[in-house]
């Protein structure tokens, strides 16, 4: 049966709705495409180059993203330092009272937020709308804990610069933002290259409405990294990227004491040892492919006992077969308004030139002796006629990655597992601490006191015994161990503490002359 987009979901449908909600913040066509302004200044401003912004959903033009220079940045930067000591002035009732006026906002619009995520990064209806939900609910609970949190604290002194990936731009940097601000801070987001301009747009308009201070530019890290990291007025910098980026950003900081946090990936590994729980494994297994594993937090490495395989694979194989994905908005001709849309696992890869490569990780690891156990394909996948599929992949399982292949270190960041078999307990934990850090990481066993015990001696911030970890929400704590995180850890008072001073103690984080972990 042909396949046709659900009513009112067409780009030109959801772009039309964002632009009559927030026209301020969108100019005119070039070449009969809209241009996104940036916020710089207090304003929305037509400066910066034009870039044509690609949706993963079909590969289609979506925007045009207009880049800044480092010299407009900069100047954005001065502007902001500037907003930011009135802002740190202002009494903690007044910044409450406007960041619930946001909040209201950003509910109001809370299905617009998600329909753009769709379309700008992939995401499945039910993924698109949990990402603003999070973001929402957690800074609801912030702002009800604020008062404590600041008790003999003071904001920074200077606003704080956000980096963060394109993969959770509600859940994680708006949501950021939002407490930075709580605590005293003016903000600035540099919208990420690869997605989730349109939404962020959106949602900084609405937030500036509220009269909050936040800065929203555009630009290719390249030009705007010494700017948004180095540049004295910064308080402090938030960085959430790959291992590559957020060493730059590490190194740049090295010879300042300019407060940062930076999340980088690590390979998260499930241990299997002495297991027999299959039916719970498996639920936890499905769920972990939620937007095609393309989160920091996600699980593509399974180290399992050797007596274990058989069992392991007779579960684990008809989970990965029944992974759905596709075009997240393709419904079919018996579909009406009301109806709920798509339910999938995952859509797209953020890009055809990330798929390309994942594609050829896979093939490279492959041809080095890795077994491969399952390699799904795109035939018989919802999508709508003629579309390009450029950016999917379907799921793939190896075994026995080569050491020298990228999959045996890295994080693929993509629908791709690997099996590691190990006959010891030491084998185990040198399989799962293979990246030298990370940040989760769990372990399948029966003996909730031997897991305990093997728990100890991995290198992730969090351990799950029998349940995966994740970034969590509210008061729990988040970080990394390893080359996963350098500087403060985040989440619930540490993260207002991270962009805070005062106060009686030092930091929990990972920094040159020590480490210190809370309890997780």
């Amino acid at each position: 049966m042909a396949l046709r987009l659900a009513d009112g979901t067409a780009w030109t449908d959801i772009l039309a709705r964002a632009v009559a909600v927030t026209p301020e913040a969108f100019g005119p066509e070039v070449d009969g495409v809209t241009t996104l302004h940036n916020l710089v200044a207090g304003e929305w401003r037509a400066v910066g180059q034009p870039a044509a912004v690609h949706t993963p959903v079909d590969n289609t033009v979506l925007v045009n993203l207009p880049r800044l220079d480092a010299d407009t940045a900069r100047a954005a930067v001065a502007h902001a330092a500037a907003a930011h000591r009135a802002w740190a002035q202002t009494p903690l009732a007044d910044r409450k009272a406007r960041v619930a006026d946001a909040l209201d906002s950003l509910t109001a619009h809370r299905d617009l937020l998600a329909l753009l995520l769709v379309w700008e990064i992939g995401k499945p209806w039910r993924l698109a709308c949990a990402d603003v939900d999070r973001a929402l609910d957690g800074v609801r609970w912030y702002a009800g804990e604020i008062d404590r949190m600041l008790t003999d604290r003071e904001p920074l002194p200077g606003p704080v610069s956000n980096i963060a990936s394109w993969n959770y731009p509600m859940s994680v940097l708006v949501h950021a933002e939002l407490v930075q601000l709580l605590a005293g801070n003016a903000v600035i987001a540099k919208t990420p290259s690869q997605g989730g301009a349109v939404c962020l747009t959106v949602a900084h308009a609405l937030m500036r409405r509220a009269g909050l201070p936040a800065t929203l530019i555009s630009g290719s890290g390249g030009e705007l990294s010494e700017v948004l990291v180095r540049t004295p007025e910064i308080g402090a910098v938030a960085f959430v990227g790959g291992r590559s980026n957020g060493g730059k950003v590490a190194a740049a900081l090295l010879d300042s004491d300019k407060r940062h946090f930076i999340e980088q990936e690590g390979l998260n590994a499930w241990g299997i040892w002495n297991f027999s729980q299959w039916d719970l494994l498996a639920t936890h297994l499905k769920k972990g492919f939620e937007y095609g594993k393309q989160r920091c937090t996600a699980y593509p490495r399974f180290v399992v006992q050797r007596d274990l395989v058989d069992e392991f694979l007779d579960m684990y194989l008809p989970v990965v077969r029944s992974v759905r994905f596709g075009h997240p908005l393709a419904v079919g001709d018996d579909w009406a308004a009301g109806d709920p849309l798509p339910e999938l696992d995952f859509g797209p890869l953020i890009s055809a030139a990330k798929a390309d490569e994942l594609r050829r990780t896979v093939d490279e690891a492959v041809r080095g002796g890795a077994i491969p156990l399952h390699r799904g394909k795109l035939t018989g996948a919802p999508f709508l006629p003629g579309q390009d599929t450029s950016a999917y992949v379907a799921p793939s399982v190896l075994l026995a990655p080569p050491g020298r292949s990228r999959l045996m270190h890295a994080e693929p960041f993509g629908p791709v597992d690997t099996i590691v078999v190990v006959d010891t307990t030491d084998e185990l934990l040198a399989a799962m601490n293979a990246s030298n850090g990370a940040l989760v990481a769990s372990l399948a066993c029966d003996d909730t006191d031997e897991a305990g015990k093997l728990a100890v001696d991995l290198q992730a911030f969090k351990v799950g015994i029998n349940r995966p970890r994740s970034r969590g929400d509210r008061d729990e704590p988040f970080g990394g161990r390893g080359a996963s995180w350098k500087g403060a850890f985040v989440g619930g008072d540490l993260l207002v503490h991270a962009v805070t001073v005062g106060g009686d103690g030092r930091l929990y984080g990972n920094f040159p002359d020590y480490n210190s972990y809370p309890t997780t």
